[in-house]
């Protein structure tokens, strides 16, 4: 299995250490990010190469990332996992159209998001 690098984007400190650990078990790299803002300056740092991607967090909302990553000639190929509360069709064509490559539910299975991850390496 090929080790890839991770940023793990959510706004909620559990999500995001709970997704840390199981990649860190799975033999990932990952870095940690809170917010829109901060997940778009680590991108451009730590240039990974799998993203989850929380919609609603504060300063810059995940769709308005995912956006500005497929735009990016140096980032769009970073494969986007949006995790999102909302269920609505709505807001899942919506990641759809901003380029994410999947979309799971929260609550999610920090398992089932890491064999996701696992598939790709």
């Amino acid at each position: 299995m090929k080790k890839l690098r991770v940023l793990i984007v959510d706004d909620n400190e559990i999500f995001r250490d709970s997704l840390a650990t199981l990649l860190e078990y799975s033999g990932h790299d990952y870095e940690l990010a809170a917010n829109g803002k901060e997940a778009l300056e680590k991108a451009r740092d730590f240039r990974p190469d799998v993203m989850t991607l929380d919609i609603m967090m504060p300063v810059m909302n995940g769709f308005d990332v995912c956006r500005t990553l497929k735009s990016d000639k140096d980032l769009k190929h970073i494969y986007i996992i949006m995790l999102s509360a909302k269920d609505e069709d709505e807001d899942k064509n919506k990641a759809k159209a901003c380029g994410a490559d999947e979309y799971h539910l929260k609550p999610f299975s920090p398992t089932e998001v890491r064999d996701t991850i696992n598939k790709l390496a």
